[in-house]
């Protein structure tokens, strides 16, 4: 399986970072080993001194396909989660100074934990207006709503499948609203879909 991620698609996490707003989604990837176990602690990496937190809605894909039309997109995800894209921001800035590929700041080991449970599209009201958030040590960091996606969720199956064909199982990272922000050792993090509780874990 591979893990799909969407950069830059909420502008108020755009505007923090001082980025420029894309005319189309911006895509990386994480592999497998960017997943951390169901349970365990994410540990910070020796390489950086800056990890940042960044909660966003992940789509399970549930049936293979490619070149997929915008209005058959949704049946091609049977789940939303959460998963935390951790990133290595001191090393992203050197990378993006250069010019260089983004991969050794965001798909390092445990780099994506994900919610051990899906919440079924079936039993989601309105896949535009979805609520997310993020506490950290008991306060709210990151608060989100798939309503504020500069690509919505049809929109970023059709591109990515232009490109890369999309397999059962894959993992779609949607994106991180505003509020991303350093983790530090002793952290514990909630993630938090519609009010309940998705994802929890320790920082070590």
């Amino acid at each position: 399986m591979k893990i799909i991620c969407i950069g830059r698609n909420y502008a108020d996490h755009i505007a923090e970072l001082h980025n420029e707003v894309p005319a189309a989604p911006v895509i990386f990837l994480k592999p497998e080993t960017a997943l951390l176990q169901r349970g365990q602690p994410f540990f910070i990496p020796e390489f950086s001194q800056d990890i940042h937190h960044e909660l966003e809605l992940v789509l399970r894909v549930c049936k293979n396909g490619r070149h997929i039309d915008e209005q058959f997109a949704h049946s091609y995800f049977d789940g939303v989660g959460l998963g935390i894209d951790f990133t290595a921001r001191d090393l992203q800035s050197e990378l993006k100074k250069k010019g260089l590929p983004w991969e050794l700041a965001k798909a390092f080991d445990s780099s994506a934990p994900v919610s051990p449970t899906f919440k079924p599209v079936a039993e989601i009201a309105d896949l535009g207006n979805i609520n997310f958030h993020l506490e950290v040590n008991g306060e709210t960091r990151q608060t989100g709503n798939s309503s504020l996606m500069l690509h919505p969720f049809a929109k970023i199956i059709s591109f990515v499948s232009k490109y890369i064909s999309l397999k059962m199982g894959d993992l779609i990272f949607t994106g991180t609203p505003a509020g991303v922000g350093p983790v530090k050792m002793g952290d514990q993090l909630q993630g938090f879909l519609e009010g309940e509780k998705m994802i929890e874990l320790n920082v070590r």
